[in-house]
Protein backbone atom coordinates (compact mmCIF):
# COMPACT_ATOMS: atom_id res chain seq x y z
CA UNK A 1 0.00 0.00 0.00
CA UNK A 2 1.14 3.53 -0.70
CA UNK A 3 1.20 6.14 2.05
CA UNK A 4 -1.74 7.86 0.40
CA UNK A 5 -3.74 4.62 0.45
CA UNK A 6 -2.97 4.20 4.15
CA UNK A 7 -4.11 7.74 4.85
CA UNK A 8 -7.35 7.14 2.93
CA UNK A 9 -7.99 3.92 4.83
CA UNK A 10 -7.57 5.70 8.15
CA UNK A 11 -9.94 8.43 6.97
CA UNK A 12 -12.53 5.88 5.93
CA UNK A 13 -12.39 4.13 9.30
CA UNK A 14 -12.69 7.42 11.17
CA UNK A 15 -15.64 8.45 8.99
CA UNK A 16 -17.41 5.14 9.64
CA UNK A 17 -16.86 5.47 13.38
CA UNK A 18 -18.28 8.98 13.30
CA UNK A 19 -21.34 7.78 11.39
CA UNK A 20 -21.85 4.94 13.88
CA UNK A 21 -21.54 7.38 16.75
CA UNK A 22 -24.00 9.81 15.20
CA UNK A 23 -26.52 7.05 14.44
CA UNK A 24 -26.28 5.74 18.00
CA UNK A 25 -26.73 9.17 19.57
CA UNK A 26 -29.70 9.88 17.29
CA UNK A 27 -31.26 6.66 18.60
CA UNK A 28 -30.47 7.60 22.23
CA UNK A 29 -27.94 4.81 22.45
CA UNK A 30 -24.35 4.60 23.65
CA UNK A 31 -21.98 4.50 20.65
CA UNK A 32 -19.67 2.24 22.66
CA UNK A 33 -22.22 -0.58 22.57
CA UNK A 34 -22.04 -0.82 18.75
CA UNK A 35 -19.45 -3.33 17.56
CA UNK A 36 -17.89 -2.56 14.19
CA UNK A 37 -16.95 -5.67 12.19
CA UNK A 38 -14.67 -4.74 9.30
CA UNK A 39 -15.60 -7.02 6.40
CA UNK A 40 -12.28 -7.45 4.63
CA UNK A 41 -13.43 -9.58 1.69
CA UNK A 42 -11.23 -9.16 -1.42
CA UNK A 43 -8.62 -7.20 0.55
CA UNK A 44 -5.19 -8.66 1.18
CA UNK A 45 -3.31 -9.16 4.45
CA UNK A 46 -1.56 -5.80 4.17
CA UNK A 47 -4.87 -3.92 3.96
CA UNK A 48 -6.24 -5.87 6.91
CA UNK A 49 -3.18 -5.13 9.02
CA UNK A 50 -3.32 -1.44 8.17
CA UNK A 51 -6.97 -1.37 9.20
CA UNK A 52 -6.06 -2.96 12.53
CA UNK A 53 -3.29 -0.42 13.03
CA UNK A 54 -5.91 2.27 12.37
CA UNK A 55 -8.10 0.98 15.19
CA UNK A 56 -10.17 -1.90 13.80
CA UNK A 57 -10.69 -4.44 16.56
CA UNK A 58 -12.94 -7.00 14.85
CA UNK A 59 -12.40 -8.46 11.36
CA UNK A 60 -15.00 -10.43 9.45
CA UNK A 61 -14.42 -12.73 6.49
CA UNK A 62 -16.99 -14.05 4.02
CA UNK A 63 -15.00 -16.85 2.40
CA UNK A 64 -13.17 -19.68 4.09
CA UNK A 65 -10.33 -19.86 1.56
CA UNK A 66 -9.57 -16.14 1.84
CA UNK A 67 -9.65 -16.36 5.61
CA UNK A 68 -7.20 -19.25 5.66
CA UNK A 69 -4.78 -17.55 3.31
CA UNK A 70 -4.73 -14.33 5.35
CA UNK A 71 -4.66 -16.27 8.62
CA UNK A 72 -1.41 -17.93 7.56
CA UNK A 73 0.00 -14.46 6.86
CA UNK A 74 -0.93 -13.25 10.38
CA UNK A 75 -3.26 -10.69 8.82
CA UNK A 76 -5.57 -10.62 11.83
CA UNK A 77 -2.91 -10.20 14.53
CA UNK A 78 -4.18 -7.70 17.07
CA UNK A 79 -7.86 -8.14 16.27
CA UNK A 80 -10.74 -10.52 16.84
CA UNK A 81 -11.66 -12.70 13.84
CA UNK A 82 -15.21 -13.70 12.91
CA UNK A 83 -16.77 -15.55 10.00
CA UNK A 84 -19.72 -13.72 8.45
CA UNK A 85 -20.36 -15.46 5.12
CA UNK A 86 -22.29 -18.48 3.91
CA UNK A 87 -20.69 -21.60 5.34
CA UNK A 88 -20.78 -25.12 3.92
CA UNK A 89 -20.64 -27.99 6.39
CA UNK A 90 -17.54 -29.49 4.76
CA UNK A 91 -15.57 -26.34 5.57
CA UNK A 92 -16.53 -26.06 9.21
CA UNK A 93 -13.38 -27.93 10.27
CA UNK A 94 -11.23 -25.14 8.84
CA UNK A 95 -12.89 -22.45 10.95
CA UNK A 96 -13.52 -23.89 14.39
CA UNK A 97 -10.64 -22.93 16.64
CA UNK A 98 -9.62 -20.02 14.41
CA UNK A 99 -12.61 -17.69 14.65
CA UNK A 100 -14.21 -16.36 17.81
CA UNK A 101 -17.69 -16.20 16.29
CA UNK A 102 -19.47 -17.82 13.35
CA UNK A 103 -22.27 -15.41 12.53
CA UNK A 104 -24.03 -17.25 9.72
CA UNK A 105 -25.47 -20.44 11.21
CA UNK A 106 -28.63 -20.78 9.18
CA UNK A 107 -29.59 -24.41 9.67
CA UNK A 108 -29.72 -26.93 12.49
CA UNK A 109 -27.54 -29.28 10.43
CA UNK A 110 -24.80 -26.66 10.15
CA UNK A 111 -25.04 -25.92 13.86
CA UNK A 112 -24.78 -29.61 14.71
CA UNK A 113 -21.74 -29.98 12.46
CA UNK A 114 -20.03 -27.06 14.20
CA UNK A 115 -20.86 -28.63 17.56
CA UNK A 116 -19.27 -31.95 16.56
CA UNK A 117 -16.06 -30.33 15.32
CA UNK A 118 -15.84 -28.10 18.39
CA UNK A 119 -16.41 -31.05 20.71
CA UNK A 120 -13.56 -32.96 19.06
CA UNK A 121 -11.30 -29.96 19.66
CA UNK A 122 -12.45 -29.63 23.24
CA UNK A 123 -13.72 -26.09 22.79
CA UNK A 124 -17.02 -24.22 22.85
CA UNK A 125 -17.73 -22.31 19.64
CA UNK A 126 -19.67 -19.05 19.77
CA UNK A 127 -22.28 -18.69 17.02
CA UNK A 128 -25.12 -16.47 15.88
CA UNK A 129 -28.26 -17.89 14.33
CA UNK A 130 -28.97 -16.39 10.94
CA UNK A 131 -32.60 -15.44 10.36
CA UNK A 132 -34.06 -15.24 6.86
CA UNK A 133 -36.16 -12.26 7.81
CA UNK A 134 -37.32 -11.59 4.24
CA UNK A 135 -38.28 -15.23 3.59
CA UNK A 136 -36.13 -15.21 0.44
CA UNK A 137 -35.88 -18.57 -1.30
CA UNK A 138 -32.31 -17.91 -2.46
CA UNK A 139 -31.00 -17.13 1.03
CA UNK A 140 -30.07 -19.40 3.90
CA UNK A 141 -31.27 -18.82 7.43
CA UNK A 142 -34.05 -19.85 9.75
CA UNK A 143 -37.55 -18.58 9.21
CA UNK A 144 -38.80 -16.72 12.26
CA UNK A 145 -41.42 -19.37 12.91
CA UNK A 146 -38.72 -22.09 12.97
CA UNK A 147 -36.34 -20.28 15.29
CA UNK A 148 -37.70 -21.71 18.54
CA UNK A 149 -37.23 -25.29 17.36
CA UNK A 150 -33.70 -24.53 16.17
CA UNK A 151 -32.85 -22.85 19.46
CA UNK A 152 -34.16 -25.85 21.40
CA UNK A 153 -32.09 -28.29 19.33
CA UNK A 154 -28.82 -26.35 19.25
CA UNK A 155 -28.95 -25.13 22.85
CA UNK A 156 -28.51 -28.75 23.93
CA UNK A 157 -25.05 -28.81 22.35
CA UNK A 158 -22.55 -28.10 25.11
CA UNK A 159 -19.85 -27.30 22.55
CA UNK A 160 -21.97 -24.42 21.18
CA UNK A 161 -22.72 -21.06 22.72
CA UNK A 162 -25.47 -19.16 20.93
CA UNK A 163 -24.67 -15.46 21.36
CA UNK A 164 -27.50 -13.87 19.39
CA UNK A 165 -28.98 -13.38 15.94
CA UNK A 166 -27.84 -12.19 12.53
CA UNK A 167 -29.78 -11.12 9.44
CA UNK A 168 -29.31 -9.81 5.93
CA UNK A 169 -32.57 -8.21 4.78
CA UNK A 170 -33.66 -8.16 1.13
CA UNK A 171 -31.96 -5.62 -1.10
CA UNK A 172 -34.02 -2.44 -1.25
CA UNK A 173 -33.87 0.46 -3.72
CA UNK A 174 -34.49 2.93 -0.92
CA UNK A 175 -32.97 2.67 2.52
CA UNK A 176 -36.30 3.25 4.22
CA UNK A 177 -37.67 0.02 2.79
CA UNK A 178 -35.43 -2.03 5.08
CA UNK A 179 -36.63 -0.43 8.29
CA UNK A 180 -39.54 -2.88 8.57
CA UNK A 181 -37.17 -5.86 8.35
CA UNK A 182 -34.76 -4.36 10.87
CA UNK A 183 -37.59 -3.56 13.27
CA UNK A 184 -38.97 -7.06 12.91
CA UNK A 185 -35.53 -8.55 13.60
CA UNK A 186 -35.17 -6.42 16.71
CA UNK A 187 -38.54 -7.64 17.95
CA UNK A 188 -37.48 -11.26 17.35
CA UNK A 189 -34.27 -10.52 19.27
CA UNK A 190 -36.19 -8.95 22.18
CA UNK A 191 -38.65 -11.84 22.27
CA UNK A 192 -35.77 -14.28 22.66
CA UNK A 193 -34.24 -12.30 25.53
CA UNK A 194 -36.98 -13.62 27.80
CA UNK A 195 -36.61 -17.27 26.82
CA UNK A 196 -34.50 -19.53 28.98
CA UNK A 197 -32.25 -21.97 27.16
CA UNK A 198 -28.96 -23.51 28.22
CA UNK A 199 -25.94 -22.21 26.31
CA UNK A 200 -27.87 -19.24 24.92
CA UNK A 201 -27.22 -15.56 25.62
CA UNK A 202 -28.84 -12.92 23.43
CA UNK A 203 -25.81 -10.62 23.43
CA UNK A 204 -25.59 -9.62 19.78
CA UNK A 205 -27.97 -8.52 17.06
CA UNK A 206 -25.84 -8.36 13.92
CA UNK A 207 -27.45 -6.51 11.05
CA UNK A 208 -26.58 -3.61 8.80
CA UNK A 209 -23.87 -3.14 6.18
CA UNK A 210 -22.40 -0.18 4.29
CA UNK A 211 -25.65 0.91 2.67
CA UNK A 212 -27.93 0.61 5.67
CA UNK A 213 -25.97 0.29 8.92
CA UNK A 214 -27.23 3.60 10.32
CA UNK A 215 -30.82 2.45 9.97
CA UNK A 216 -29.91 -0.90 11.50
CA UNK A 217 -28.46 0.90 14.53
CA UNK A 218 -31.60 3.02 14.80
CA UNK A 219 -33.61 -0.21 14.86
CA UNK A 220 -31.51 -1.89 17.57
CA UNK A 221 -28.45 -3.54 15.99
CA UNK A 222 -25.40 -3.67 18.24
CA UNK A 223 -23.11 -5.26 15.66
CA UNK A 224 -22.66 -3.98 12.09
CA UNK A 225 -20.67 -5.57 9.25
CA UNK A 226 -19.04 -2.92 7.07
CA UNK A 227 -16.72 -3.49 4.12
CA UNK A 228 -17.08 -1.02 1.26
CA UNK A 229 -17.22 2.10 3.43
CA UNK A 230 -13.90 1.05 4.98
CA UNK A 231 -11.94 -0.62 2.20
CA UNK A 232 -13.61 0.89 -0.85
CA UNK A 233 -15.59 -0.78 -3.61
CA UNK A 234 -14.66 -4.33 -4.53
CA UNK A 235 -13.67 -4.90 -8.16
CA UNK A 236 -17.03 -6.39 -9.12
CA UNK A 237 -18.85 -3.46 -7.50
CA UNK A 238 -17.28 -0.90 -9.81
CA UNK A 239 -19.53 -0.17 -12.78
CA UNK A 240 -17.85 0.96 -15.98
CA UNK A 241 -19.14 4.23 -17.47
Amino acid sequence: MTEQEKIELRRHIQAVRERIGHAAIQANRDPEEIILVAASKMNDAEHVQEAIKAGIRVCGENRVQELLEKYEQNAYAGADLQFIGTLQTNKVKFLVGKVSLIQSVGSAHLGETIAKVAEKQGICQDILLEVNIGKEAAKSGFLVEDLDDAMAILSEKKSLHIRGLMAIPPIADEKTKNSSYFNKMHQVFVDNLTKKYDNVDMDYLSMGMTNDFEMAIACGANMVRIGTAIFGARPYQIVSP
